[in-house]
């Protein structure tokens, strides 16, 4: 069975990881198919580090399957989903370690977030929240441990891209990342990539959250992927209001949420070689540089 790559899939291909990855595709997904006895659908084009199908169960039940690349950051994803139990999140329909694949409910209509104005899109992010903001602990990677680990490849990659940014930026989240860590509040579970585009309209509830990569850390950092995401609006004034506003309604600290968001967002703006400037600028205008 051959799936169908697409195209946002094709850097796996550069990647001696990734090209093993794509290799073992077709025996995963015959065996998915076989285990579920899944009738498959088109594949999602915008997935970046999995493979996504349209599928529907044996009883005619829309469903996706999601064939993982095997990054840490997504390892526990199904945890995630389990310990949500559906509420604000898609359901948990079936779950394969060995082959991280997931078997997830399907949002219809399925209309991404970061379609709808801003500031609706906003609310939706400010009443899902708290309902995210579970206790957690194993299996989940602390945030703590998570930005330890950002702190010690910060200038390796720093080096390796050619310096592409400048080193006060670099040193800046250090120093945050460094400080933020050991002084956080209540630990819950909370989402590194709780963006606009992984909360999608469905029929089960208005809005789900899809695609978690969870971690368990105070609840300022879970607002950040939606501070820095440029879905809705890349400008200083864009971020700055998005922090603003979150801060606000959240009732969260807006300073440690802007030093969460430094320091993950630089050091995620370099990844498989690649420099994400969109990244970079955020960066600077969270520090102040318009």
């Amino acid at each position: 069975m051959e799936p169908e790559i697409p195209e946002a899939l094709d850097w796996m291909r550069r990647v001696p990881a990734g090209r093993e990855w794509l290799a073992v595709l077709p025996e995963r997904l015959a065996a998915c198919v076989d285990r579920w006895s899944l009738r498959l659908g088109p594949a999602y084009p915008g997935a970046f580090v999995s493979l996504a199908l349209a599928a529907d169960l044996p009883d005619g039940t829309p469903a996706v399957l999601k064939l993982q690349y095997p990054d840490w950051d997504s390892e526990h994803e199904a945890a995630a989903l389990a310990r949500w139990d559906s509420d604000g999140a898609v359901r948990l329909l079936a779950h394969e370690p060995a082959w991280r694949a997931l078997l997830i409910e399907r949002c219809v209509p399925g209309e991404p977030l970061s379609h709808r104005p801003p500031e609706e899109a906003l609310g939706v992010v400010i009443d899902l929240l708290p309902r995210l903001w579970r206790p957690a602990g194993a299996p989940f990677t602390s945030l703590a441990e998570e930005a330890a680990g950002w702190v010690e490849r910060l200038p390796g990659n720093w080096e390796r891209a050619g310096r592409p940014y400048e080193r006060r930026l670099l040193d800046a989240a250090r120093d945050l990342l460094t400080g933020l860590a050991p002084t956080q509040g209540e630990q819950v579970l909370v989402n590194q990539d709780l963006h606009a585009g992984n909360v999608l309209r469905a029929g089960r509830e208005p809005w789900l959250v899809i695609d978690p990569k969870p971690l368990v850390g105070e609840r300022e950092f879970s607002v950040v992927p939606m501070v820095r995401g440029a879905e809705l609006g890349h400008s200083p004034a864009a971020v700055r209001h998005r922090l603003d506003r979150l801060t606000a309604e959240l009732g969260l600290d807006r300073e440690r949420v802007r030093g969460w968001a430094i320091g993950q967002t630089l050091a995620w703006s370099i990844g498989e070689g690649q420099v994400f400037p969109q990244q970079v600028e955020v960066v600077r205008w969270l520090l102040g540089d318009d």
